[in-house]
C-alpha cells in the first residue's frame, strides 16, 4: 500500500465544482485539515481508503466529499451509504453531510437508525434517499425486509470501522457489504488501527491506500496531569479532582459498566451532578442522559469507551481517566476530546501502581515523560463546604421533559415564544431545546425550573395542553 498526500492545503486546490467550493468556503472549510489532505486526493480518485484519524479531525468532511463530488442528483437512488456505530453519531454524520450537499438542490439523506419506530423509515424509504446513514443492525434489519436496496450504491464508510467491531458487528458489516455492489468505493475510517480492523478491510477493500495521520494531540493545547493512587482511593481521588478544578463538564472514562455505576452513584452521594453511560442501556435512556450532559443539565458524565464513542461535545473542558487505559491509542482519542479546535483543554489521569506499565506505553508513544502532580497538594475544601456541598458540581441547569414531538408540529421556537411570554422567562434562563419525534426537551436554569414548569403545565402551547416532567438525576 501506498500513501498520498496533497501539496497544498487549500480546498480550492481539489478537482470539485465551483459550487461545492462556494458552499466549503461559505461554512469555513477553507485549509484542509491533515486528514482531509491526505485522504482526499485519493478520495476522488476514487481509490479504497483506510485512514486512521480521532474524532474531530475533519474525517466526516473527507468521505462526505467525496461521495457528494461524484453524487448524480437527478438519480433517485441510494448512491453512498454511511455505517456508524451508535444513534448520535449518524445523527451527527447525517447533519453535517446535509450541511456539505447545501451547494446543490435535491439531495436527500436518511437517517436509519435503531431506537426509532420502522414504519416512518419504511415510508421514508419508499420516496427514495441519495444517501442513508444508519446504524448496522437497523440496515441489516431493512435489507431483511426488502424495504432498502443497496444495489446503487457507489460509496461504502465505515465510519469509526473500531467500535463497531468493539460492539461485535463485524457480520452485520459483512452482510450490507454483500448487499453492494462489487464494483463499488469503500472508505475505512477508524480512530485506532488493531489487527481486526486490518482483518475487516482485507474483507472489503480493494487495494487500498492507507492513511495514518498522527494520533499525538498539541501538548500546548491539551495539558495531561497524573495523579497516583491507591486502587481503593481511586473514587474519592475523582471527587477532589472535581472539587479542585471545578469544570463545567467534566467526561469521566472507566474501563468497565460496575466501575461507572458505582462512580456516578458515589458521586451523586456527595453532591455532584453525575451521570453514568455503558452499554445495555435502553436507546431512551441513553438519548435522554446525552441529552442532559450536553445541555448542562449534568455536570459529569462516567462512561466506558464504547458508549462514549461517538460523542460530540465542544465546549468539553476536561477529561478524567479514572483507569489508565491499556491502549495508548484508546487513551490518545479519549484526551482528544477536550481542546477543541482552539479551545484549551486538561486531561487529569489517575494511576495505580499495578498501571504504571501501561504509563510507560503512554510516554513511548508521545516521545516524552508524563506530568506527575501530587493529590494531596490539591485544595482541600473546608468543613462547611464539605457540609453543605457547597464544594460539589451542581449543574446550572435541569431538563424537563414535554411529551410532544415534532408529530405534534413543535418547533424549538414555540417553547421558547411560551417560556418567555407566558411563563415570564428571559431567553437567557433557557437552555438548548431538543425536539424529537414524541418528545421535546427542554433545559431550564436550575433555581427557576419548578416555578417555570408549574407555570407551563397551566398554560396552552399552540393551543394545546402537554404533559411533562423533570428529567431524574440518578440513573
Amino acid at each position: 500500500m501506498q500513501d498520498t498526500a496533497a501539496t497544498a492545503t487549500a480546498f480550492s486546490n481539489l478537482p470539485l465544482s465551483p459550487s461545492m467550493l462556494a458552499n466549503l468556503d461559505q461554512l469555513g472549510y477553507r485549509d484542509m485539515t491533515p486528514i482531509q489532505a491526505r485522504s482526499l486526493p485519493a478520495i476522488l480518485e476514487r481509490r479504497d481508503v483506510i485512514a486512521q484519524a480521532k474524532t474531530g479531525s475533519g474525517k466526516t468532511a473527507a468521505f462526505g466529499i467525496g461521495i457528494l463530488h461524484k453524487l448524480n442528483p437527478a438519480w433517485f437512488a441510494i448512491q453512498g451509504l454511511v455505517l456508524c456505530p451508535t444513534r448520535e453519531l449518524a445523527d451527527q454524520v447525517a447533519q453535517e453531510l446535509r450541511r456539505l450537499a447545501r451547494f446543490t438542490e435535491n439531495i436527500k439523506i436518511l437517517t436509519l437508525t435503531g431506537g426509532s419506530p420502522m414504519g416512518p423509515q419504511i415510508g421514508s424509504l419508499e420516496h427514495g434517499a441519495h444517501i442513508v446513514v444508519g446504524t448496522p443492525g437497523r440496515i441489516l434489519d431493512h435489507i431483511g425486509r426488502g424495504s432498502i436496496k443497496l444495489s446503487t450504491v457507489q460509496t461504502l464508510v465505515l465510519d469509526e470501522a473500531d467500535r463497531m467491531t468493539d460492539m461485535g458487528f463485524q457480520d452485520e458489516m459483512a452482510s450490507i457489504a454483500k448487499a453492494c455492489p462489487e464494483r463499488r468505493q469503500t472508505l475505512l475510517f477508524s480512530a485506532t488501527y488493531p489487527d481486526d480492523i486490518r482483518k475487516v478491510g482485507g474483507a472489503f477493500l480493494r487495494d487500498p491506500v492507507e492513511i495514518k495521520v498522527e494520533a499525538q494531540h498539541d501538548a500546548g493545547r491539551i495539558e495531561q496531569r497524573f495523579y497516583a493512587v491507591a486502587p481503593e482511593q481511586r473514587n474519592q481521588a475523582v471527587a477532589r479532582l472535581l472539587r479542585h478544578y471545578r469544570p463545567v463538564s467534566a467526561l469521566a472514562f472507566c474501563n468497565t459498566k460496575i466501575h461507572c455505576r458505582e462512580l456516578a452513584a458515589e458521586l451523586r452521594a456527595q453532591g455532584f451532578s453525575a451521570l453514568a453511560l455503558y452499554g445495555e442501556l435502553e436507546q431512551r435512556e441513553r438519548d435522554e442522559i446525552l441529552i442532559q450532559f450536553v445541555n448542562q443539565s449534568c455536570s459529569v458524565l462516567v462512561a466506558t469507551d464504547v458508549a462514549a464513542r461517538g460523542l460530540d461535545i465542544q465546549t468539553l473542558g476536561t477529561v478524567i481517566n479514572v483507569d489508565v487505559s491499556k491502549d495508548t491509542e484508546v487513551h490518545i482519542h479519549r484526551i482528544g476530546r477536550t481542546g477543541r479546535g482552539s479551545a484549551a483543554g486538561l486531561a487529569l489521569n489517575l494511576c495505580t501502581p499495578g498501571e504504571k506499565k501501561w504509563v510507560k506505553l503512554i510516554e513511548q508513544y508521545q516521545n516524552g515523560p508524563v506530568a506527575w502532580y501530587e493529590l494531596d497538594a490539591l485544595d482541600a475544601p473546608d468543613a462547611a463546604e464539605a457540609e453543605t456541598g457547597d464544594g460539589a458540581l451542581q449543574a446550572p441547569m435541569v431538563t424537563l421533559c414535554i411529551m410532544g414531538g415534532k408529530k405534534d408540529k413543535l418547533r424549538p421556537g414555540d417553547l421558547l415564544g411560551a417560556l418567555t411570554a407566558d411563563v415570564g422567562l428571559r431567553k437567557e434562563q433557557v437552555g438548548k431545546i431538543n425536539v424529537s419525534e414524541f418528545v421535546t426537551y427542554v433545559a431550564l436554569e436550575r433555581h427557576i425550573a419548578r416555578d417555570a414548569a408549574r407555570k407551563l403545565s397551566n398554560s396552552n402551547i399552540k393551543g394545546k395542553s402537554f404533559k411533562m416532567r423533570f428529567l431524574r438525576e440518578s440513573d
